[in-house]
């Protein structure tokens, strides 16, 4: 196989692949590549046809296709390259990857290397679902590209698995096919998603939200014909007619990668394990957005590029070895958090946040960490800790940790 040479090989083309690429291109000497499997770039807002993109990163409120396209155009604005229809399927050496594309086979080998794969929804067969197998069942992306892209249809009447802010996203994409929304089910108490998404969204739906329940069954032969749902607490069923059934949410890193490439990953995120500079246990190889952590805004993995940028510039200045780090672990109700490590020069984590998934409702709480039995930080937030969505709390929580001492634990203090 041919080889190429690169400064910075950056996989994946979506919001946090592109934002580095744009940063890192006009201040490195080489080239920056950005590789992308699909035949075009921008991720997963180029499929969702709706505003609500761009304001943490661009100041603007845009849909996303134009956020795509924006973020495409600034990156090759500023001299990065990006190569579509081109996936990286393996390792071959240290930041040495295969790639395979229409054009063939080759080599790619870089000066760092930017992991940027993002996550992806569980479908309807990882998440258990028994039943029938029908036509009529998707991903919110399988939805979004079918009704934004290929403009099928889709089916007159849904309901959507989930009630997180893709699942908004789901119902505005319904509507915009004309199909109804009849239900959204949850396993939590509360939709999951911010009040300003979930009150204006809540004038979308033609039936219920339910909380507290599942979805058992899904009947039909050829197409969807309806679901069984169970509330959680007193095992009640009913049925509901139905053509369509979106399942949203559930997210996974799209962590193949990183995995085959020897990184440390964190069981909980089933993503790498990273420092607050991104740094990954790889020397040379950085992670940032959803391949981190399921799932933030599309605008927040953004800024993940624009912070390793410059940790990136530092590593081919001076290709200093990964140092030591501390490790930050949390508690029940708290599922996962990340960055993960806490070293003695990688600084701030991005936009200076701790960041967790929790697993109940709490309005404003107070968090506590300690390291060998010593309490090293406390904060608490005025915002709340909600299921389906990421809680930030501030870095300097841990910030504090001794290098020489024992793992740093987060919980709650309250």
């Amino acid at each position: 196989m041919t080889a190429q040479r690169v400064a910075v090989a950056i996989v994946g083309g979506g919001p946090s692949g592109l934002t580095a690429a744009a940063a890192l291109a006009p201040h490195v000497d080489g080239e920056v590549v950005v590789f992308e499997r699909e035949s075009e770039t921008g991720g997963i807002p180029r499929h969702s046809d709706h505003l609500g993109y761009g304001i943490r990163d661009l100041r603007r409120f845009v849909s996303g296709p134009s956020y795509a396209r924006r973020l495409t155009d600034t990156a090759t604005e500023a001299g990065a390259n990006l190569e579509t229809e081109a996936m990286v399927t393996g390792w071959c050496g240290q930041r040495t990857m295969e790639l395979t594309s229409p054009r063939g086979r080759r080599v790619i080998e870089a000066g760092a290397v930017v992991l940027a794969t993002g996550a992806r929804e569980r479908p309807r067969a990882a998440r258990l679902i028994p039943g029938d197998r029908p036509d009529g069942i998707y991903t919110t992306g399988q939805l979004q590209n079918l009704v934004h892209v290929q403009h099928a249809h889709v089916g007159s009447r849904a309901v959507v698995v989930g009630a997180e802010l893709v699942s908004w996203s789901a119902v505005m994409t319904l509507r915009d096919a004309g199909c109804t929304t009849v239900a959204m089910v949850s396993s939590y108490p509360h939709s999951e998603s911010y009040a300003a998404f979930r009150i204006p969204g809540r004038a979308l739906l033609r039936g219920p939200a339910m909380t507290r329940s599942r979805v058992v069954s899904i009947d039909g032969k050829r197409r969807v014909r309806s679901v069984t749902v169970e509330n959680l607490d007193t095992g009640a069923r009913s049925t509901i007619d139905c053509d369509t059934v979106v399942t949203t949410g559930d997210w996974i890193p799209d962590h193949e990668l990183a995995r085959t490439g020897g990184l440390a990953m964190d069981p909980a995120t089933r993503g790498p394990l990273v420092d607050a500079s991104l740094r990954t246990s790889s020397p040379g190889v950085f992670a940032v957005g959803n391949l981190l952590h399921p799932v933030d805004t599309a605008d927040g993995a953004a800024l993940d590029g624009r912070h390793v940028a410059p940790k990136v510039r530092d590593w081919l200045a001076g290709r200093r070895a990964v140092p030591r780090g501390i490790r930050v672990r949390s508690l029940a109700p708290f599922r996962w958090v990340t960055p993960q490590l806490v070293t003695a020069d990688g600084g701030p984590a991005p936009r200076g946040d701790l960041l967790f998934w929790v697993d109940e409702y709490h309005r404003a709480p107070r968090l506590r960490a300690v390291q060998d039995g010593r309490t090293i930080g406390q904060k608490r937030t005025p915002w709340p800790a909600a299921p389906g969505r990421i809680y930030r709390a501030p870095w300097t929580l841990v910030a504090a940790a001794d290098p020489a001492g024992g793992d740093v634990i987060v919980e709650l203090a309250n």
